[in-house]
């Protein structure tokens, strides 16, 4: 990690806190995720022969495919970078640029804060128009505490692989490692399901991205922490540690029960439990089975209190890290 790679990192973090994602932006230009979407989708289409392969074969060209795409990631950016690297001083500031649009505070935020205020301007089925941006569940079978459950899992799990992942791996390998993560990550999404057609094809991508994400789902407890000690006081801060080591392990994923439990233990709140996924049903237990059983938009409003200390927390952090 260099004190510049940290510092660029830092102008990164504010501006995707003040400016995040703009509609007027990205209504007239295509988002760089779109491109690693279509690329994936070309790999896809071309080398899943799920209905006529078998699961060697497929776990072979799955591999092909993510490693192809990683590599071209990472060879992009490296030109970037050395590209930005002789136009400084502007290129910092341009690197910067790209680093923030690959960040999700403020547009994570928003997004959560729709659900809150879509329950209290239009009720329930407000609440679930808003909630169904933001989840796979079946917005149908969620009453209103199960909405609000839904916005602050997604909210925490989201702080993890959209806001400390991308960071953690741009502080630690540049915009090369950034934009692999990243790569990796919409993989993950497209092509790591575990349905018969990616069970076998996205096996690699799905394993890479529990690896990629295990450090900073570990982080993102500590960020959680510091932001409810910021936001709701030291006994928050550690039941947030404290759950998190208890019960991340309820959670079907390696690295999401880390994040959703540190929220739970922050805001006192039952999370995760059975819900439906098209139409099928996914029995789990409660993360934090003493908290409180039933969510409310405050305690929406209250957990994009402690993301946001927590943002700030690691921000603060980086800057200190890069002056030492």
């Amino acid at each position: 990690m260099s004190s510049e790679i940290l510092l660029i990192l830092v102008a990164a973090l504010l501006l995707d806190r003040v400016v995040g994602d703009p509609d007027w932006l990205w209504s007239r230009l295509p988002h760089p995720v779109v491109f690693f979407g279509k690329a994936i989708a070309v790999f896809d289409g071309a080398l899943n022969r799920h209905e006529s392969l078998g699961a060697g074969a497929l776990k072979i060209r799955g591999i092909l495919t993510i490693g192809v795409l990683l590599l071209a990631s990472v060879l992009a950016g490296s030109i970037l970078h050395r590209l930005f690297s002789v136009m400084a001083p502007i290129g910092y500031l341009l690197e910067a640029v790209v680093v923030a649009v690959f960040l999700a505070q403020k547009s994570l935020g928003d997004h959560v804060r729709r659900v809150a205020e879509g329950l209290r301007l239009g009720g329930l089925e407000g609440g679930r128009n808003a909630v169904s941006m933001i989840v796979g569940r079946d917005p149908k079978t969620l009453d209103a505490p199960a909405v609000c459950r839904a916005a602050i899992e997604s909210l925490a799990e989201n702080f993890s692989d959209g806001v400390v992942a991308p960071a953690f791996w741009y502080a630690v390998a540049g915009l090369p490692g950034l934009l692999a993560y990243k790569m990796l990550n919409t993989a993950d999404s497209m092509i790591g399901h575990k349905s018969p057609k990616y069970l076998n094809f996205g096996w690699a991508s799905a394993r890479l991205d529990d690896v990629a994400n295990l450090p900073a789902a570990r982080l993102s407890v500590l960020l959680i922490a510091a932001g409810a000690w910021l936001h709701r006081g030291r006994p928050a801060a550690a039941d947030a540690i404290g759950v998190a080591f208890r019960d991340h392990g309820l959670h079907r994923s390696p690295n999401s029960g880390w994040p959703e439990a540190a929220m739970a233990g922050a805001l006192d709140l039952q999370l995760a439990g059975p819900r439906v996924y098209g139409g099928v049903m996914v029995s789990e237990p409660m993360i934090n089975g003493p908290g409180r059983a039933v969510a409310e938009s405050e305690d929406i409003d209250a957990g994009i209190a402690v993301f946001y200390g927590a943002c700030s927390a690691m921000t603060l952090a980086v800057l200190l890290i890069a002056m030492i």
